[in-house]
């Protein structure tokens, strides 16, 4: 009687234990106990074969080989202070290079310490292979060093969690994790390897207890498990797999473009989804495609920066009333979500055009709070590039221009005000603004420091904004930097953190040392949690666990990392802050670190800011 092959396919996995104990999987692949290589070079060398050519890390037993591996293949590693930091630093390298970011670290502690990071990077939609190590296979769940249920932990914030048992599945799944990685809505992926899957055969025999000739059941049983373990291990040229795409729907492009030439006043808001999949060449096609549109432009998070400092589409003052008064508005990669008031800062008679790589964020509060008049699913590039279709409205344009000079000659009243205690920060970002060159990447890691920071300051070029996106992260400031001197050695980068937020990577310094990537980063130091205590205080009366040192002197602290301390104290003039960001420029031109610390006064720029 013949089996049928799906039913043969059952049995053949439900058999798997009694296969791998009678090592069955020798009947079909050849094992050779002298290879070479082991799985750290397969995963190093794979990933060089994607053009991957930089992964960050903390070095853990669990993953050594993969490092050493990468060390021969010549792929740079770059390790950090903390496991956070390393998974940053990947989201920010994959954001400028358009490439996915690596990041391996060490099993349970290693693992668990890039949860944060990882749920930043599923938000931000950015690809990271978060490679983990993992306890051996045969001592799985039976108390191992460090060995916990990882992929049940990473499930929810991964797009796919897969664990590799046996070498020669290993490189189809690193090519098939970087292709998931990338494909359709972008995102993390988290490949689990067993640390005997990594380390040379011999040696992984020996640490399993079989030295020489197996004696006795239990030392054949392991035998037989790591034979299977190796078995049929072979390595072959691969081709990175075509990434896959939303493709939208050519009727929603044709009606787009009718949309486009009827409105009379037409307003683009353009997320940072927009940017994706990275790369200078996409951002300048993007750029080029905005123009062509001749519509107003409202950019947020990574897309800052997209049309330049000047150009005469671009507005950053006074959204909602654009919002509010247009007849089209186009959400390009922009999600109704918190940032747009769940969709309530949208004109009720505009007509809205959502675009968007995902149905989930495309449909995000939906007929709840906002309504569309055409949702287009697929890659935003594609859409605006291939619309047919242009606005003609210089009335609109000379109305938002007009206001866009009221406002932005608030703000310079706003500069010229001298603050109890410190340094007005909309003065020293006014400054700073001055003194940023084509070749400057801003580096955003704080609440109100760098909410001020963007409502000021005006990226030169595509590519030179990065903050955490939607999950409003702190911390990444450290790890971002490091991740992007790695693919843009040649750029200015340009840390603003707050007083709080900078602790958590400040360590990073030294590594930037270390690993000659070095950047620059301003601590604007109010001594307190300031987006929180200004508004906790006038709501509740109190400002328990939102106060800091204000003295605290973070220039002297990088000095101890190796790197160079400047600081920008009560009284500065503004000649005094322009001088000293300069400094920090030259000294930054020379190959090191600058950290500067600047102790501000007491603002109520942003009061009222706090998200609930």
């Amino acid at each position: 009687m013949m089996l049928h092959k799906s039913k043969f396919m059952t049995v053949w996995k439900a058999l798997t234990p009694v296969r791998r104990v009678l090592n069955v999987d020798r009947l079909f692949y050849k094992l050779d106990p002298n290879c070479p290589y082991h799985g750290g070079d397969i995963v190093a060398n794979t990933l060089k074969q994607h053009g991957i050519y930089q992964v960050f890390t903390l070095t853990g037993g669990h993953i050594s080989p993969i490092l050493t591996g990468c060390q021969t293949a010549g792929v740079r590693v770059i390790d950090t202070r903390h496991e956070a930091s390393a998974a940053f630093a990947a989201d920010a390298a994959c954001r400028l290079s358009g490439k996915p970011g690596v990041c391996v670290v060490t099993a349970g502690p290693g693992l668990t310490n890039t949860v944060t990071a990882i749920k930043n990077a599923q938000m931000a939609e950015t690809a990271v292979l978060l490679i983990g190590g993992a306890a051996p296979t045969l001592l799985k769940g039976r108390g191992a060093l460090q060995d916990v249920d990882q992929t049940s932990v990473f499930s929810s914030i991964c797009k796919d969690t897969i664990r590799v048992t046996r070498l020669r599945d290993l490189q189809d799944k690193v090519t098939e994790a970087l292709w998931i990685a990338q494909s359709d809505v972008p995102g993390p992926v988290m490949l689990e390897l067993p640390v005997d899957l990594l380390y040379p055969y011999q040696l992984v025999k020996e640490m399993s207890g079989v030295k020489g000739k197996a004696k006795g059941l239990s030392q054949r049983y392991i035998s037989w498990a790591v034979d299977a373990i190796f078995a049929g291990v072979k390595t072959h040229p691969v081709d990175p797999m075509p990434v896959q795409k939303v493709k939208p729907n050519p009727y929603s492009i044709k009606k787009l473009g009718k949309l486009i030439t009827a409105a009379k006043r037409p307003v683009m808001v353009i997320g940072s989804q927009a940017m994706l999949p990275g790369g200078a060449i996409h951002a300048d096609r993007l750029a080029s495609a905005i123009r062509d549109c001749k519509i107003p432009a409202f950019l947020g998070g990574m897309s800052r920066g997209l049309l330049g400092a000047d150009d005469p589409l671009f507005f950053r003052q006074a959204r909602k009333a654009a919002l509010k008064e247009a007849d089209l508005i186009i959400l390009a990669g922009a999600v109704c979500d918190f940032r747009l008031d769940y969709g309530r800062s949208l004109g009720r008679k505009a007509l809205v055009v959502a675009i968007n790589r995902s149905d989930n964020q495309l449909s995000l509060n939906h007929r709840i709070f906002w309504s569309a008049k055409l949702q287009m699913e697929g890659e935003i590039l594609e859409c605006i590039v291939t619309r047919v279709g242009t606005a003609t409205c210089p009335d609109w344009l000379l109305h938002l221009a007009e206001r866009e000079k009221g406002e932005e000659a608030k703000m310079l009243s706003e500069s010229s005000k001298e603050l109890e205690g410190g340094i007005n920060p909309v003065q020293l970002f006014e400054i700073l603004d001055t003194v940023l060159t084509d070749k400057s990447i801003l580096i955003g890691d704080g609440g109100d420091f760098v909410g001020t920071a963007s409502r000021i300051l005006r990226p030169k070029k595509p590519l030179s904004w990065l903050d955490p996106g939607a999950y409003g992260t702190l911390g990444v400031g450290g790890g971002f930097a490091l991740g992007v001197k790695a693919v843009k050695p040649n750029s200015e980068v340009w840390v603003l953190w707050g007083d709080g937020s900078c602790t958590y990577s400040i360590a990073e310094i030294e590594r930037a040392v270390t690993h000659d990537l070095p950047f620059i980063a301003i601590v604007g130091n109010n001594g307190s949690w300031g987006q929180i205590e200004r508004d906790q205080s006038t709501m509740l009366g109190s400002d328990v666990g939102s106060t800091l040192n204000k003295k605290t002197p973070y220039h002297s602290v990088a000095e101890q990392y190796g790197a160079v301390g400047l600081s920008i104290d009560e009284g500065a003039s503004r000649g005094d802050i322009e001088d000293t960001l300069k400094l920090a420029q030259l000294e930054n031109s020379k190959g090191r670190s600058v950290v500067i610390n600047v102790t501000l006064g007491k603002s109520e720029f942003r009061s009222g800011s706090i998200s609930l």
